[in-house]
């Protein structure tokens, strides 16, 4: 085997071996702690729904654990079968190796490799979820996002592709750079159509009734210089019970957008500190810094593909021919998560870092944490989330910080 194979397949190996210990330490640090609920949660919830929580956490990590040895046999099936190299060649010989034909062979085999898991997440919807309380969704409606994901791709993505390629055969050693242009223009593209084409595609946006709340809401806009068109109610509760907030577009296209389950489970005050916390994301500029650490991310990628790309024995080590981007750009494709996994602590401290700045802000603007923590406390709840994760576990996995550093930072902020 060729020692860049064997490099990938150590790489594949050390990540799944890192994610299922984390998961079972995780697990462990969870049982632990099982039997009784710890003093700080006391206030907010109670022994049944505190043991719901763990055994949420307990089903949740024992599913990951299946989805990722599955996800790893699926992805070392592939690159060391010879499929690729198979397909690849095939659909050279029968349609050409045109940017459009190309393009065709990267998307189809994109399409391909998901369909291994969709028994899984079929799972994880009408089997753990349901059990659980949280799914609300009909088969119907799933499969029916499923297409409408195929098609949004097929008419979004395809032409990407169809671009990267041209672009690779017009600008030469340059392609990258270009190919980076075009990469920042289409997420620039995707902010204006997601919030005006795409999402309404899968769910229904309704304007916030006049009312208390809606005043509330728009008085909060209005004294921490958040100019938004309209506050929306999103059916999330078409989907599931879990809830959420966020606002999304620029300029004129921009709008904030409630779960209809959220709207439910919080009294006003406290949504309106939920608010507060997604205004503040926009205030401390975490949304444009973010953007730009993805297009630092994207250019650095994009560079280290164009000098591997060169590498006739990046082409060798999976049975591929030089002379032809396509092979790079697939290969890169699926061998760089297992790259870059080791970053996520790095990245996710980064983020947390963001929340708590959100957090203080939405304290200010209140003049009072309790409203945020009351919030957050009634949004743990309901959610089952995980009150006690191992911190290596959250390090590597979470976004947010945990329940109890949230509320120790608000209670400093204050």
């Amino acid at each position: 085997m060729h020692w860049f194979a064997i490099l990938v397949l150590l790489l594949i190996l050390a990540k799944l071996a890192t994610q299922i210990w984390l998961e079972r330490l995780n697990s462990s640090y969870s049982k632990a702690r099982a039997d009784a609920i710890p003093d700080s949660f006391r206030e907010f919830i109670d022994e049944p729904t505190y043991r719901k929580t763990v055994a949420y956490t307990l089903a949740k990590g024992n599913f990951h654990q299946v989805d990722l040895v599955w996800s790893a046999l699926v992805l070392i099936a592939i690159l060391f079968s010879g499929v690729l190299p198979w397909s690849y060649e095939g659909m050279r010989s029968r349609f050409g190796d045109s940017p459009w034909a190309m393009a065709g062979f990267l998307f189809l085999t994109g399409v391909a490799m998901s369909l291994p898991g969709l028994p899984l997440d079929w799972f994880a919807q009408f089997r753990l979820e349901q059990r659980f309380g949280f799914n609300t969704s009909a088969p119907k409606t799933w499969w029916g996002d499923r297409l409408k994901g195929l098609l949004i791709a097929l008419v979004l993505l395809y032409p990407l592709l169809v671009l990267v390629l041209k672009l690779s055969a017009w600008a030469g050693h340059a392609w990258w750079l270009w190919t980076w242009v075009a990469f920042v223009g289409f997420q620039f593209l995707m902010m204006v159509l997601a919030p005006v084409i795409i999402l309404p595609l899968f769910n229904k946006f309704t304007p916030l009734p006049e009312g208390a709340l809606r005043d509330r809401l728009f008085e909060l806009a209005r004294r921490t210089g958040f100019r938004a068109r309209s506050i929306q109610v999103m059916d999330g509760s078409r989907r599931s019970r879990h809830s959420n907030a966020f606002f999304t577009g620029f300029g004129r296209f921009r709008k904030i957008v409630l779960f209809d389950t959220l709207v439910e489970q919080l009294p006003e005050r406290e949504l309106e500190a939920v608010l507060a916390h997604e205004v503040g994301h926009y205030q401390c500029r975490h949304i444009p810094k973010m953007m730009a650490a993805s297009m630092a991310g994207a250019m650095a990628g994009l560079f280290a593909l164009s000098l591997l790309s060169e590498r006739a024995w990046f082409y060798d080590a999976l049975g591929f021919s030089t002379g032809s981007l396509v092979p790079a750009l697939l290969v890169f494709g699926l061998v760089s998560g297992v790259a870059t996994f080791w970053l996520s602590p790095f990245t996710h401290f980064w983020s947390r870092k963001y929340e708590y700045e959100a957090d203080a802000f939405a304290t200010r603007a209140m003049g009072s944490a309790a409203p945020l923590v009351n919030a957050l406390r009634k949004l743990n709840e309901k959610n089952l989330s995980n009150l006690t994760p191992h911190p290596l576990y959250s390090g590597f996995y979470y976004s947010h910080p945990t329940l109890l550093d949230r509320e120790a930072a608000l209670t400093k902020s204050i």
